[in-house]
Formats: structure tokens, C-alpha cells, sequence
């Protein structure tokens, strides 16, 4: 069957939007066809910095012919009606069908459209794709209308081997390449995806991303190891530098030996920023003297003029970064950078960055006392000093590196290591897959931090809606849940709410952070059921506490007695609700003894004295798995009990007594479970 090749061969492509670019290529050709009822086999994109390309294979030679029917006016409808239905269609009324429903008669127009041979469905809806490219940016050139993220200068088209001929803007769609700009610039002449691919390749360019990232990074290794040095992985910039070039040659380059007491991280995002090099590190961890970088030619003299230019650049940045280094080391953060924090708005309702720290700092205090091992000063002074680097010389330079940069400030004066890395830790984590923040003091300015933010938003009214969070206040509830789950710190959270001096807020925050624990827990297993079946027990604010619940209820409601008795517990609620809402009153008083006349009763009500006894124990012990155990001994009474006994007994005043002390023996089922979790508002 034949195959189709489109190429539209341009100037450079930006590489952050070449990956999208191939895959809207590839979906919008295949889309419209398939709305013409064409179908192939199977569709491949390549992007390179210069091309995209699209290459379809198995597609048939000719448009299926097509039947179709639109649905007209009703019979006797106005003239002016019918006639701009029949216009519509291409039809006279005689060529209609008349068709019947329950309103009456009504006109169709059957079309029967024959399939156009490929190559001109492909000439019309090439054309319309191209004009109507969804490029971030585009632009125009020359005198034509057409816009392009680059100039377009020229397009490739051959189906079943031969050039599709059509139009865009003045460029001929046709049956020619070029290869590398520098080391294969000729014209070439391709049919096939096969011959075009090799002839590409031929001509110094690899046309598929994926195999110049490999090579580059293969290559890169295989640099590194031979000077006894380990690539930095960066997934990210190798997509990006497989981006910039067709035909990938991998050099290495050195850093003068002075800037190597600048922070790596430094030297790092400025390679990576700036000049897209890679970072190598040597046997011990630290960042090397060299870099890695792609270039897109292979030279004559092996690269070293290339990597002579690259590194004379390379000074240059760094001599500026190492100057802001000198600067901000002359300076103090508490001193210096602290006091201009008070010019640097936070949010116009919430202050400034001044006002968030001393916050911070008297939160970080606050929550070490649940935190063990905890320095009060030391939490104290990191909170103060945890933003004091947003007004360093470096950091202006490279926001990304807040934070990082404070840690070093706070060395270079002599500060307790505690404190610098917890100024370095407190964004943490960034990101579910981001690490968390180490030592007590870290935890506990990251927690202050986080706290204080979703505070502050919640008292003006700042908080997520639906798909949209601005302010990452997700990100902060995730992150706070994180650090508190996995160090197992015994925070409450109603208190550490209410910590931060933002006068009245909401009270939907608490249950805000139980939505982001269930989605926590969801990711990891955990039904999101049981999590509201805990959190909606009166006190519940302690998320380790909350979490172990959690995971012994699921343990439990696995077995058949846990499943058993949510089936007991929910007939009985039923039946309370029922016969509540009937007499206008609750059922929960003390089991009269005395009225319990069926030996399933009597049995009941001495299996749940006892399961609320043992269950309570084991509550006070923080023992849920034989919480679970007490309850499970509930199953075989509480199946026993409807199976033998009427609770709705009928008859005088003896018979209603019955009746309530029974009601009040189903409500001890509601308590002994209550105890642990609001079975209610479990599912199933």
C-alpha cells in the first residue's frame, strides 16, 4: 500500500518546541484524514532543528466513496426554508427522500460523495495545516502572509513515490531535501521515507531526537570516563541540546581553576542556563574543572578551536558570577540582606517578605517543641534568615538558586551548620518526587514556611479552585503532610493552623488538608473513604495518628468480619435513622438489662461492653490493628441478632419499651465503631 512522506524544511526551530511540534504534526494530518475516511497503517514524527517531518505508511490509494445524509425542512415548510436547505446540499427536490417521525413528514437529502484519488485529498489538507499551524510563536518574512515559527523554505511531499503537487505561499511542494547546513548543504532528491532517511544520515543528519540524544550522551560518558570523571544526568537539557543540533559531536572543555571556589551550583546553572553544557563531577562528588558540550560540526581539527571559543566564553560568565560571589560574601545576612527584606512585597494583602520572616521565625520556635531533637534558638535564627538571600547580588541573578545561596552566605560567616542547611532546605519538598527537608531545625522552618503561607492565603480568601492554585498551596499541604507523615512528628494540626497570627480565618483548612491526604494516600493504595471515615471523628488532627487509623481500618474491612460488620452497622443505621426521624428523637440512651429477653440480644449487648472496653484500651495505646480485633468479635452478635430478633416489636407500653431499649442496643453498635471511624461514610 502506498506511503506518504511530508517534510517542512525550515529555519532553526527553537528546541523546546520541537517535540510538540512533531506530535501536532503527526495529529493533525492523521485527523483529517481520518475525517475523509483514510486510514494507514501506521504514523511516525521526527523533528530537528530544521525539519519537521511526518510519515505515514499502508494508506490506500484512493478516498473511500461516501454516503451521506442531512436531515431537511419539514414537509410544506416555507419557501425560504427549503430553498436554503437545497442550496446547502447541492440538490433539487426531486433528488430528496421524504422520511416520517411522530411530529410528520420531513425532507432528506441522501449525498453520495465518490472518493478523490489521495494525492489531491492530501493537496487540500496539507495546505490549510500548514497556514493554520499552532505554533507558540510564529512569524512572517519577505512579502508572503504565511507565518511560521521560522522562514519556511521549502516543502517535501511524495505519496506512493511521487511528488503531491500544491501550493503555500509561493513554495512548491516537491520531492527535495537538504541535508546539514554546513557538511551536506546539496539539494537531495528522495521518493521514499527509507531513501530519505539514509540520505539525510548520509548527508550529517540524524533525523530522529531520540538517537542524537543517545549518541550524545553515550559520547558524553565515554568523554568523562576516560578523564576518570562521572556525568551529571540532566534528562531535561539532553532533550534540549538534542534539539540544537542534526549532527551531534561531543567535546569537552575546561574551567580555570579559580572559579572552582565559586559554589558549583553556581558555575552548574550557569553552564546549563546559559550555554547548555553539562556538568561533570569527580570521584568524590564535587563539580570537575570541565564541561561537556554538543557542537554541530565535526571540525577539522578535532574540536579545539570549537572548545578554545566555548571556554573563553565560559570566563566570562563566570568572572561575573565570581564577582557577585566576592560581593555578597562582604556582606551579612542578618546585618545586611534581612533589614531590605521589608522593601520586598510578599503579596500586597499579606505584606512583605520582612513580616513573612519574622513569622517564620517565631513558627519554627513553635513547632520544634514537636519536632525531636529540635534547637528552639536555632530554629529561631534559621527562620529569621531563611529569605534573607533573595536580596543577594546572586540570587537576582539566579532566582533558582534561593535558598542554596543563603546556605553558603551563612557558612562564609561562621553560622551553625544546622541553621545554613535549613536556609537551603526549607522549600523542600518542591515536588512529590522532591526530597524532604534533613535535621530537626530544616523541618522545622520548611514547616513554618508552608504553615504561614496557606495561613495567610486562607484569611484573604486566596485559596485553590478547581484546576487553578496560583500560589502552589496544594504543593505547601502536600509538602506539610509529607514531612509530618514520614518523620512521624505528632503535630496538631488544628493548632498549627491557628499558629500563625493572621487573625480569623476559614474553617474549611483542616478539611483542605484532608482532601490533600487523601490524595496522598490514593497514590499510594489508600481508599479515600477511609480517610473521610477517620478525619470526621471529633479531634482528629493528628496526621500519623490519622494515617495508622487508616491503614488498620483497610487492613480490617479486607477480612470477612470487617466487611461483615459494615453490613450490621449500616442495617443498623438504617433502622436508628429510620425510626429517628419516625419519633422525632435520637436512640442512644443506656441499654436497660432488664428488657433483654432474646438470648441474641443478651448476647449483643454483652459483646459490645466488651469491644468498647478492649477497644478503647487499645485506642489509648495507639493499637488500631487490635482495635479492628475487638470490633471483628462483634460480627457473629450482630449477625445473630438480626437474624433472631424484631426490633420494631408491637403492642402495649411493655412491648415499646422493647422496642426503645432494642433501638438504644443498635446504637451501641454505632458507638463501639464510632470509636474508631465514622463507618458511615464508608463506601460499599
Amino acid at each position: 500500500m502506498p506511503d506518504l512522506l511530508l517534510e517542512l524544511f525550515s529555519e532553526e526551530i527553537p528546541a523546546r518546541m520541537q517535540e510538540k511540534a512533531s506530535g501536532d504534526l503527526k495529529k493533525l494530518v492523521t485527523d483529517a484524514l481520518a475525517e475523509n475516511d483514510v486510514f494507514g497503517e501506521a504514523a511516525i514524527a521526527f523533528a530537528t532543528p530544521r525539519r519537521l517531518t511526518l510519515s505515514i505508511t499502508g494508506l490506500p490509494a484512493e478516498q473511500p466513496d461516501r454516503r451521506e445524509e442531512r436531515k431537511g425542512p419539514r414537509v410544506g415548510a416555507p419557501e425560504k426554508a427549503l430553498e436554503g436547505f437545497l442550496n446547502s446540499v447541492g440538490l433539487n427536490l426531486d433528488q430528496c427522500e421524504t422520511r416520517s417521525d411522530k411530529k410528520g413528514e420531513y425532507y432528506v437529502a441522501v449525498i453520495e460523495k465518490k472518493g478523490q484519488p489521495l494525492p489531491g485529498l492530501i493537496g487540500d489538507i496539507v495546505p490549510q495545516i500548514i497556514r493554520a499551524f499552532p505554533w507558540p510563536k510564529s512569524m512572517r518574512w519577505g512579502e508572503g502572509s504565511l507565518r511560521w515559527v521560522r522562514p519556511l523554505h521549502s516543502i517535501l511531499c511524495t505519496f506512493d513515490g511521487e511528488v503531491v503537487p500544491f501550493e503555500v505561499d509561493g513554495i512548491k511542494a516537491g520531492d527535495t531535501t537538504y541535508g546539514h547546513r554546513f557538511m551536506g548543504p546539496a539539494p537531495i532528491k528522495v521518493k521514499y521515507f527509507e531513501d530519505y532517511e539514509k540520505k539525510l544520515h548520509d548527508a550529517k543528519v540524524m533525523l530522529d531526537p531520540a538517537l542524537r540524544a543517545r549518541t550524545i550522551w553515550e559520547d558524553a560518558k565515554n568523554l568523562a570516563h576516560a578523564q576518570n570523571l562521572e556525568l551529571v544526568e540532566d534528562e531535561a537539557l539532553l532533550r534540549e541540546v538534542a534539539g540544537l543540533v542534526e549532527w551531534p559531536v561531543v567535546l569537552m572543555g575546561k574551567i580555570d581553576e579559580r572559579f572552582m571556589e565559586v559554589p558549583g551550583e553556581v558555575l552548574s546553572l550557569s553552564m546549563r542556563e546559559n550555554q547548555k553544557y553539562f556538568t561533570l563531577k569527580s570521584a568524590d562528588g564535587k563539580m570537575a574543572p570541565r564541561f561537556i558540550l554538543a557542537s554541530n560540526l565535526i571540525a577539522e581539527d578535532g574540536g579545539a578551536a570549537i572548545v578554545n571559543g566555548n571556554e573563553r566564553v565560559l570566563r566570562a560568565r563566570f568572572a561575573d558570577a565570581e564577582f557577585l560571589w566576592q560581593e555578597d560574601k562582604k556582606k551579612s545576612l542578618e546585618k545586611d540582606f534581612l533589614p531590605k527584606l521589608k522593601d520586598v512585597v510578599f503579596h500586597a494583602k499579606l505584606g512583605t517578605v520582612g513580616e513573612k520572616a519574622e513569622r517564620i521565625s517565631r513558627l519554627a520556635r513553635e513547632f520544634s517543641a514537636f519536632i525531636p531533637g529540635s534547637d528552639k534558638a536555632k530554629a529561631e535564627k534559621a527562620g529569621l534568615l531563611a529569605k534573607a538571600d533573595l536580596v543577594s547580588g546572586m540570587v537576582y541573578e539566579f532566582p533558582e538558586l534561593q535558598g542554596q545561596m543563603g546556605r553558603y552566605y551563612a557558612l562564609a560567616e561562621g553560622l551553625d551548620a544546622g541553621i545554613a542547611d535549613a536556609i537551603a532546605e526549607h522549600y523542600r519538598p518542591a515536588g512529590p518526587a522532591d526530597d524532604l527537608p534533613e535535621g530537626p531545625v530544616a523541618q522545622a522552618v520548611a514547616l513554618a514556611d508552608k504553615f504561614d503561607t496557606l495561613a495567610g492565603f486562607w484569611a484573604i480568601d486566596e485559596k485553590p479552585t478547581g484546576s487553578k492554585d496560583p500560589y502552589a498551596l496544594r504543593r505547601a499541604a502536600l509538602g506539610i503532610i509529607r514531612i509530618v507523615l514520614e518523620n512521624d512528628m505528632r503535630l496538631p494540626l488544628r493548632l498549627a493552623v491557628n499558629l500563625p497570627s493572621w487573625g480569623d480565618r476559614s474553617d474549611d483548612l483542616p478539611p483542605f488538608f484532608a482532601d490533600r491526604l487523601k490524595v496522598h494516600l490514593r497514590e499510594q493504595g489508600a481508599r479515600h473513604d477511609l480517610v473521610d471515615a477517620v478525619f470526621a471523628l471529633e479531634g482528629q488532627d493528628d496526621l500519623v495518628l490519622i494515617v495508622k487509623r487508616v491503614e488498620a481500618l483497610g487492613e480490617f474491612l479486607k477480612t470477612d468480619d470487617g466487611a461483615n460488620l459494615l453490613a450490621g452497622f449500616k442495617r443498623a443505621v438504617n433502622i436508628l435513622k429510620a425510626e429517628e426521624k419516625k419519633d422525632g428523637r435520637s436512640f442512644d440512651g443506656a441499654v436497660d438489662a432488664g428488657l433483654l429477653k432474646e438470648p441474641e440480644e443478651k448476647a449483643l449487648h454483652a459483646a459490645l461492653e466488651s469491644a468498647r472496653s478492649e477497644a478503647a484500651r487499645a485506642i489509648e495505646a495507639e493499637d488500631f490493628a487490635n482495635a479492628m480485633s475487638a470490633l471483628a468479635k462483634l460480627r457473629a452478635p450482630v449477625d445473630a441478632f438480626f437474624d433472631k430478633v424484631t426490633v420494631n416489636v408491637e403492642g402495649g407500653e411493655k412491648d415499646r419499651e422493647i422496642r426503645e431499649n432494642r433501638l438504644n442496643l443498635l446504637s451501641g453498635i454505632r458507638a463501639a465503631t464510632g470509636a474508631v471511624a465514622d463507618f458511615s461514610r464508608i463506601e460499599g
